[in-house]
């Protein structure tokens, strides 16, 4: 197991760095010591197993290696990770989970086993999931991975009006944010926060990333200001806004380097809105509100990953927006529940994160 936890934390170290492509490590073991490590990232193009296998050099041969995910069989911009154990030498592969890419899937597993490679599955396999969620959705739901996350008070309202932008969290909580931010590809955020909160959704961790935090606006009337910093800075950092509108309207937004996407639907059409960021290879999005947005998306049961961030206040009044609009649960039956709930403390804050256990509508 320590082994491939090891695997596991080196794998981590491509966070920001490989998307669309999984997150991989791997460890070379020969007489129980390490004796090859490898992290890969999409740029540096080299799998971390054949990264570990050059490290470990002919120490390999006999050896044990512990990866983090199914090594691949097919030929893409490298030749197979199964072939380059086997001619290593590698007696023994330890990995916790299959591979979701039909490409990959068992056929891994299979070609090691008929070269007499013994293979050992399912250690921490929990784990190396979660490590690799977004990946997983983006192969088994055909769509980028979604995890909502709202700023509230103790009694579920994210400002003290719909038109007044209302900061909540503690310094802790928004340096949370931001690491949150840089393991995401995009992130998006309904046409009224845009407007009242004027943000810049940017990743400011300062952690290293293959490619900018895409933002993404729902906003139907295309009501964002001209004058907004995402539009004054899309030149400069991706920018996607979903309306409804067309022809003239959009011409300035355009102009100014924004990429309007103009439907039908507008931004109401969610399906319609992560078909549209699959094709841009997004894996992720990050949600970050407001309440309208947050509710379509629990209307439409695609949130796959949900955290509140509970600032110790009480706002209370009539006219404070709630987390979540939208139609809601009809009976308790319906509502969202969470699994896997955890609880930390940031600052005077609580971050409270789960999954949900099934779509309430699908």
């Amino acid at each position: 197991m320590e082994f491939t936890q090891q695997a596991l934390a080196l794998a981590a170290r491509g966070i920001g760095l490989v998307s669309p492509n999984p997150l991989v490590g791997c460890v070379i073991v020969a007489d129980g010591d390490v004796v090859g490590e490898g992290s890969y990232t999409y740029d540096g193009v080299t799998h971390a197993e054949v990264l570990a296998l050059e490290a470990a050099g002919e120490k390999a041969r006999g050896a044990t290696a512990y990866v983090s995910l199914e090594p691949h069989s097919h030929h893409g911009k490298t030749a197979p990770c199964t072939e380059a154990l086997i001619n290593a030498g590698i007696a023994r592969v330890v990995c916790p989970v299959e591979d979701p890419n039909p490409l990959v899937s068992g056929k891994g597993f299979d070609e090691l086993r008929d070269a007499g490679v013994e293979v050992v599955t399912g250690i921490l396999e929990k784990e190396a999931s979660a490590l690799n969620e977004k990946f997983f959705c983006w192969h088994k739901k055909g769509r980028p991975f979604v995890h909502l996350k709202l700023a509230a008070s103790l009694d579920g309202r994210i400002s003290l009006s719909s038109s007044v932008s209302t900061y909540l969290s503690s310094d802790e909580a928004r340096e949370r944010v931001q690491a949150l931010r840089h393991e995401y590809d995009a992130i998006l955020v309904g046409g009224t926060t845009a407007a009242v909160d004027d943000p810049s959704l940017t990743d400011r961790s300062g952690r290293p990333r293959r490619r900018p935090l895409v933002r993404v606006v729902l906003d139907g009337h295309l009501a964002t200001p001209f004058e907004s910093k995402l539009v004054q800075t899309a030149r400069e950092t991706p920018t996607i806004i979903f309306t409804s509108e067309n022809g003239d309207a959009i011409e300035k937004f355009v102009s100014a380097g924004v990429e309007v996407i103009s439907s039908e639907h507008g931004g109401h059409d969610l399906d319609f809105v992560l078909s549209e960021l699959r094709k841009r290879e997004t894996q992720s999005v990050l949600v970050e509100g407001g309440s309208a947005v947050a509710g379509s998306f629990r209307d439409a049961g695609l949130i796959d990953k949900l955290s509140i961030i509970f600032a110790p206040l009480v706002i209370g009044g009539d006219e404070a927006p709630n987390a979540f609009a939208g139609v809601g649960a009809a009976a308790i039956s319906d509502a969202l529940r969470l699994s896997s709930v955890s609880v930390s403390l940031l600052g005077r804050d609580i971050e409270v994160t789960g999954y949900p256990e099934t779509s309430p509508t699908r």
